[in-house]
């Protein structure tokens, strides 16, 4: 995935921001897509009409958004340095010595005003420090008619990836107004108005290929909408409008392996943005509601393993110690089927239905737990930042002691997953990274061409559970694996610990 904007050195873009010069229509406290404003284009003999005179109208509302950025890194210390190949290898004022240099650089993309005293909306991610050590130094918004204004952030929201600006303009603005993004169809005609590779306003149209497409981003709003029309970088923070000239979407990012358009683009939905940016607006503060766990979606794999409806449900693959769903009761394993009534599927996950939850109210979660349901009460937390979440990484260091363990006994055979196993002690998990309270059995080597190997297990990995029974030896392993195929199972569901913090379920065909 990809963010839709542009970030390189000021020197390249020294034009970049310049726009095709659009007169503003006379000043009115109307929006551009005021209802009758605009005459809906319908489509004719199988094709829409022109999208022109609707273009003419919306284009002044939207606008180029771009900061200007430090970026401060210690450059390599010149291995030459004092010797007579110094300045042939970066001793002079270029640097080189180890001392930190200071860059400029600028990113692009797209906005559009939605009052007509300047408020503008886009993407987080637009006016954000775009590197590590960057530090924005000021954003500046360009009109339609290529008047430049210097922009104050009002507020900002990282996990829905929206921010709104404020600039001070003589006068009125264009500008335009949210629509109704949950009457949006697949097949709708829409269209994308930004400012991709900086080349100034441009216009492309398609249609919608997906509703609440998630990207794999993890957060609780990945649900866009998906669509053909042409989304590039500088394209993001730009409108998406249907042919009534309604905001339906924010443009936000792409699919594509070189960052240009493949035709896979992706919109936040009006629905999601609009409240997000009232509040801003308002000064208030976004929060979401929290559980603490780590989901998975029930996939064909661990729905055979579990024995569970697939796409129904998500199965908890790991539990913060002390969260509100430690608290609650909430176990590894558990499979939530609803969230206050409403079903988990792929459109409606256990993440968006608890971040729409207001922190501290109850919740009532329907779990199946060993193959039977359950009711959980608990009280919803508050959603941590998302560069705090984000903090808690995987450590994939391989450190288990080769041959036998630290007992001496040797390591249990290859059993029917194609897996080597051993106990799990202390001193094995602080070599691997992982907390010396975990318990489990450690995989000391996998046979490749098994199902285990297929699925990215590896040497160092750590089994709590299979099917959601404790093991503590190769044998609880085997006992619990020939239970299941017993069963009538052709897959078991491993409970996997991976260094800090990483893991979760796996689900491994039984061999034989």
């Amino acid at each position: 995935m990809r963010y839709a904007y542009a970030l390189t050195s000021a020197l390249l873009l020294g034009g970049a921001a310049a726009t095709v010069a659009i007169q503003h229509p006379a000043a009115a406290q109307v929006a551009q897509n005021e209802p009758g404003a605009i005459q809906a284009v319908a489509p004719k003999a199988g094709a829409p009409m022109s999208f022109a005179d609707m273009v003419a109208k919306l284009q002044p509302a939207v606008v180029n958004v771009s900061t200007a950025q430090k970026i401060t890194q210690t450059a390599q210390a010149n291995p030459f340095a004092g010797t007579p190949f110094g300045e042939l290898f970066g001793g002079g004022a270029g640097g080189g010595d180890g001392q930190p240099v200071t860059r400029e650089a600028q990113s692009l993309g797209s906005g559009f005003i939605i009052s007509p005293d300047g408020y503008i909306v886009t993407n987080n991610h637009v006016i954000a420090a775009g590197a590590k050590g960057a530090t924005v130094e000021s954003i500046t918004v360009t009109l339609a008619d290529r008047k430049e204004y210097k922009a104050r952030l009002v507020g900002r929201d990282q996990a829905s990836d929206l921010a709104l600006l404020k600039i001070d303009a003589p006068g009125t603005l264009p500008f335009v107004k949210f629509g109704d993004s949950t009457r949006s169809r697949v097949g709708d005609w829409v269209v994308a108005i930004g400012q991709p590779f900086g080349l100034g306003g441009t216009v492309t149209a398609g249609i919608i290929s997906a509703l609440h497409r998630q990207t794999g981003l993890g957060s609780p709003y990945d649900r866009f909408i998906q669509t053909d029309a042409a989304i590039n970088q500088g394209n993001s923070g730009g409108p998406m409008f249907n042919l009534n000239g309604d905001v339906i979407g924010i443009n936000s990012q792409i699919y594509s392996q070189s960052g240009g358009n493949i035709g896979i683009g992706f919109a936040i939905p009006a629905e999601e943005a609009r409240p997000i940016i009232d509040k801003l607006r308002t000064g208030g503060k976004i929060a979401r509601g929290y559980l603490g766990v780590g989901i998975q979606p029930v996939t064909s794999d661990i729905s055979a393993a579990l024995g569970v409806p697939v796409n129904q449900g998500e199965v908890i693959g790991r539990i913060e110690p002390g969260g509100p769903g430690a608290r609650a009761g909430l176990h590894q394993g558990d499979v939530v089927t609803r969230v206050n009534g409403t079903l988990v599927t792929p459109d409606t996950t256990l993440a968006y239905q608890v971040a729409n939850i207001a922190p501290g109210a109850p919740v009532r979660l329907d779990v199946i737990r060993d193959g039977r349901p359950q009711t959980i009460n608990a009280t919803v937390g508050t959603r941590p930042p998302e560069d705090q979440l984000a903090a808690t990484t995987s450590d994939d260091d391989d450190g288990i002691p080769g041959g036998d363990n630290a007992q001496g006994q040797p390591a249990a055979a290859a059993n029917a997953l194609g897996l080597t196993v051993q106990p799990l002690t202390p001193a094995i998990a602080r070599s691997l990274g992982v907390d010396t309270t975990t318990q489990g059995v450690v995989i000391a080597a996998v046979d490749p061409q098994s199902d285990a190997g297929g699925k990215g297990l590896k040497r160092g990995d750590v089994i709590s559970a299979v099917n959601s029974a404790p093991v503590r030896t190769g044998a609880d392993v085997a006992r619990v694996v020939a239970g299941a195929k017993a069963a009538g199972r052709a897959e078991v569901l491993l409970l996997i610990t991976r260094g800090k913090g990483g893991g979760g379920y796996i689900p491994v065909k039984i061999k034989g």
